[in-house]
């Protein structure tokens, strides 16, 4: 896969600069991905977010997209703007749909996936030998789709 410019990625509130690329890993089950701060304008970082690029079990139950909003800048809609201009490069990449998830009592992500167009899917059991349940101890993702055509 080729990662693309990704200047455009503002919207006049916020924008998200790019920190870094990582190339897919097929034996670690690991998709290409981009890794962005969510900044201000000025450039002040207020948080950060991710865009995992393509389709595997992983992604299903870890989300194609992941973000971050620093407590001091949260109540703003900056997780569901980020969501909102990530929604361009994946569709640049030739996506169809992404997935998002978040575990069932982070109540401000289920309402960042709502408010910026998810479909929920379901309230899905994470594999035995998901990360997320061998590291963290979470047994429970909800996910929802986001279509982009």
């Amino acid at each position: 896969m080729e990662f693309i410019n990704t200047d455009f990625l503002q919207d006049g509130e916020i924008k998200l600069v790019l920190t870094k690329t990582a190339d897919g890993d097929a034996s670690r089950n690991w998709l290409p991905a981009y890794y962005f701060d969510i900044a201000d304008m000025s450039g002040e970082k207020m948080g950060w977010c991710d865009l995992r690029i393509g389709h595997n079990k992983n992604v299903y139950y870890g989300g194609n997209i992941g973000y971050t909003v620093l407590p001091q800048f949260r109540g703003h809609a900056y997780a569901k703007k980020s969501v909102e201009l990530l929604k361009r490069l994946a569709a640049a990449h030739g996506m169809e749909y992404f997935y998002i998830t978040c575990f069932p009592e982070n109540t401000p992500s289920k309402r960042t996936c709502e408010n910026a167009g998810g479909a929920f899917v379901e309230n899905a059991v994470l594999p035995e030998d998901n990360d997320m349940r061998i590291k963290d101890g979470q047994e429970r993702v909800l996910v929802y789709r986001f279509d982009l055509i």
